[in-house]
């Protein structure tokens, strides 16, 4: 059965611009863009609004605003979304573009401004205590917010469709005690699939403080968090995805990282990796948690990778330091990830506990393309380890 659902999100219409540019007549060979919405786990709110005008894709990687060239989906009225609804498979369809042939190598998404919104476009409700605040978006609304690696090919009478994936836990960046929450958007482009995973989490976790991640090589492809009400509470669905090899991570606070490695997915299926009856369960971690902190500077992306025995490492966590003081802090578990095989069903997950890599990380901190070596560190239980990153 696909498990799949998606969020038909009412336009009020959609008007493309730029047609003269896309060479309505005169024999240039056309195709069709078509674009929605999709987004990963956000770490500490309710809801993140964003609300947007239009995307605008250009040939050149380098055009700027002003440059000829451009094609647009313009939405009217605007689109507000709650982008942590977009989870589990879920889409919000964007609209589409007659474009000439060719590759495009630049896709920027064009927000709207808070000043006189009721309610506000870009805000995020805290789950600490359901205020609503205003998001800052300093280049959001002029010329756009630029997706990285956007390069998509437009073939002959042809309909390419692509999702734009809106990470918004590491999109919002808190800014000191400012009490201002900065919108720093990452985005990512990748084809419209139906490919992807599916899966149950015991109900205890089903509390939106649980994330479960598709992973290569310690690199996040697609990220969720399980459906907490309804008639899918404790599900979940990681898609889309591209074909392949993949490595299932769950993590919850004060719980052992779960591992499911060696998830095969194939072209144009949903792969189950359980059911409800044997929902991912990951016991406390055994040894407690302790602490990484440092600071770095501003725009800083500090991600907690844990080497595994079997030579797979994942990402544990992973967002943009803060926006006034550039300090971070991630509560780790320091007890032993408990790791198990993917085989097909009938066949249940057996898992076992990685004890060699229990409380073993590495810090990695990148910065306008700069990587730093990557920092190894060990937690015990209760402890703090401090790490500051300066760059170059």
């Amino acid at each position: 059965m696909k498990l799949v659902r998606n969020l038909k999100l009412t336009l009020g219409g959609i008007a493309v611009a730029g047609l003269a540019a896309c060479g309505g007549g005169g024999g240039v060979e056309t195709g069709t863009l078509n674009l929605a919405l999709t987004d990963a786990p956000a770490c500490g709110y309710d809801e993140v609004n964003v609300t947007i005008e239009k995307v605008r894709v250009h040939q050149s990687s380098t055009a700027s605003d002003a440059d000829g060239g451009w094609s647009e989906i313009v939405l009217s009225p605007a689109l507000r979304v709650d982008l942590l609804k977009l989870q589990n498979g879920e889409l919000a369809e964007l609209g589409e573009v007659t474009l000439p042939t060719g590759r495009y190598n630049q896709m920027r998404l064009v927000l709207a401004d808070n000043q006189g919104a009721s309610p506000l476009a870009n805000s995020v409700v805290l789950s600490s205590d359901k205020r609503v605040v205003a998001l800052t978006t300093p280049s959001g609304q002029q010329s756009g917010v630029k997706a990285k690696q956007f390069n998509i090919d437009i073939g002959a009478n042809q309909l390419a469709k692509f999702v734009i994936d809106f990470d918004a836990c590491k999109s919002v960046v808190i800014a000191g005690n400012s009490g201002q929450y900065l919108l720093k958007p990452q985005l990512t482009v990748i084809p419209r699939l139906i490919s992807g995973v599916a899966g149950f989490v015991h109900a205890d976790f089903a509390n939106g403080n649980t994330s479960l991640s598709l992973q290569q090589g310690g690199v996040v492809v697609k990220a969720t968090t399980p459906y907490s009400s309804g008639v899918n509470f404790g599900k979940f669905m990681l898609q889309p995805v591209a074909p392949g090899n993949y490595t299932l991570v769950m993590t919850a606070p004060g719980r052992s990282t779960a591992v499911v490695t060696n998830v095969v997915v194939a072209a144009d299926l949903v792969t189950p990796v359980n059911t409800a009856t044997t929902a991912l369960n990951p016991p406390p971690s055994l040894s407690g948690t302790g602490t990484v902190t440092g600071s770095a500077p501003v725009d800083t992306l500090v991600r907690v990778l844990q080497p595994l025995t079997a030579g797979t490492t994942i990402e544990v966590a992973g967002r943009f330091v803060d926006g006034s003081t550039g300090s971070y802090s991630y509560p780790l578990p320091v007890g032993a990830p408990e790791i198990a095989p993917y085989v097909a069903l009938p066949s249940a997950l057996a898992f076992a506990p990685d004890t060699t890599a229990a409380g073993k990380y590495t810090l990695n901190a990148s910065l306008a393309g700069t990587n730093k070596l990557p920092v190894p560190i060990t937690l015990t239980s209760g402890t703090t380890v401090t790490t500051n990153f300066t760059f170059p």
